[in-house]
């Protein structure tokens, strides 16, 4: 199968998945909130979600590097599409509880531990080198627009209807995402094993090793890697104040800022603009201003929109504030994720991918868990000034280093 049609193939998975993920974004927190105003049992739902990304990454980022990862994207959709229609099954019968959303957020999150490992390792294999940040700009432009500005909406209508509709409607788009990674050509890694034996040899063939040692081969070469290391940690602290504030979000949404519940997609819709304009920009900004200071962007950005949401119930400027932090978040994102797919081998691609995310994304779970904590003891405001400041701090601590020219070396190995 040509490489374009197999990004077509990619690409096409990546947009219904994302699509059911922009749903529940919206169908979800309403749920939970439509059983408790308790900012922790609320929080608790993001918690419980980026849970696994703490308990399963590296075995994933481990079986990304042994198996076909067409394989892995087709299976961990299933399993996402069947959680969720237990879910809306057990709606449907009257078996509604925030435990029972938990159980099943918990299985998706699971799934997308395999399935978001093993996509963003799909790419170099489909593409040039010269054209990964476009190849990349297209994914998340197209993630954004049907993540948090198709979906959520979707949601929000779906649930005004009935709950049961917004839960199958994500499993079925699911479904449909396993079947379009199913034309994707057959992926598997271009080698297999620890650094020392995926160099070619004219020797016998290297001895299969073990999960474990796969994973410490993988580890080890995401902690030697200086800078991807310095850059997974100021990653890891943009999603711990980011995932602080926006567990609460819906709370501060229906609550001070009077947002109807009808019209809390459309509210969480409209920062996605931003976000598609700098995934779609991103090839031009980057290039020009350099990687530098579009994460010093991402950080200073991010952190002046919370303090808008802290300190101004004035819903113009708050949706001002998160369009422009949402333009530098994905302006980063694309910075990130080449730097991690050109400057990595791809016969360790995947496990180091699953390195770098057990940082990234196990801070998630934290913030979540933070943000509830925070909310409950000083108000849902308040700690939205807290993350701003504690966003700043943490630019001014990890940024020093990670500079345009350190990344543009690392990229060309």
């Amino acid at each position: 199968m040509p490489k374009r049609s197999g990004f077509a193939a990619l690409w096409a998975s990546q947009a219904t998945s994302n699509t059911a993920d922009g749903i529940l974004a919206a169908a979800a927190p309403l749920l939970v909130a439509s059983l408790t105003r308790d900012p922790v049992i609320v929080a608790g739902m993001t918690v419980v979600q980026f849970l696994p990304w703490l308990v399963f990454t590296l075995p994933a980022g481990a079986l990304t590097d042994r198996m076909d990862r067409r394989t892995l994207l087709v299976a961990g959709n299933l399993l996402r599409a069947l959680g969720f229609a237990l879910l809306a099954t057990s709606v449907a019968v009257g078996w509604q509880s925030v435990w029972l959303l938990y159980a099943a957020v918990f299985v998706a999150g699971t799934a997308e531990t395999i399935v978001d490992n093993a996509a963003l390792t799909v790419p170099p294999r489909l593409v040039p080198r010269a054209q990964l940040e476009r190849a990349n700009g297209r994914l998340f432009a197209t993630q954004s627009v049907v993540n948090t500005f198709v979906g959520p909406p979707i949601g929000s209508v779906l649930m005004a209807v009935a709950a049961t509709l917004a839960f199958f409607t994500s499993a079925g788009l699911f479904a449909v995402a396993a079947a379009a990674a199913l034309l994707l050509p057959q992926l598997r890694p271009a080698a297999h094993g620890t650094p020392a034996t995926d160099a070619a040899t004219d020797g016998p063939p290297p001895r299969p090793s073990s999960m474990a040692a796969d994973i410490a081969a993988g580890w080890g070469h995401f902690w030697r890697h200086r800078l991807l290391r310095r850059v997974a940690l100021i990653s890891a602290s943009f999603n711990f104040f980011g995932t602080a504030t926006g567990a609460i979000l819906v709370l501060l949404a229906t609550g001070p800022l009077g947002v109807p519940e009808a019209w809390y997609g459309l509210f969480i819709a409209v920062p996605a603009a931003g976000a598609i304009l700098g995934s779609l920009v991103a090839e031009r900004v980057i290039p020009r201003i350099g990687g530098g200071p579009v994460m010093w962007a991402a950080a200073l950005v991010p952190a002046a929109s919370f303090a808008v949401l802290g300190l101004s119930t004035n819903l113009v400027l708050v949706l001002v504030g998160m369009f422009l932090a949402a333009v530098a978040t994905a302006c980063n994102q694309i910075v990130v994720s080449t730097l991690r797919q050109a400057a990595v081998p791809d016969a360790l691609l995947g496990r180091v991918t699953a390195a770098y995310r057990l940082i990234v994304l196990g801070a998630v779970p934290f913030g979540g868990l933070a943000g509830g904590v925070l909310a409950s003891a000083f108000g849902l405001q308040p700690t939205f000034v807290i993350a701003a400041v504690g966003l700043a701090l943490a630019a001014v601590l990890l940024m020093p280093g990670v500079t345009s020219e350190a990344l543009r070396r690392a990229e060309l190995g």
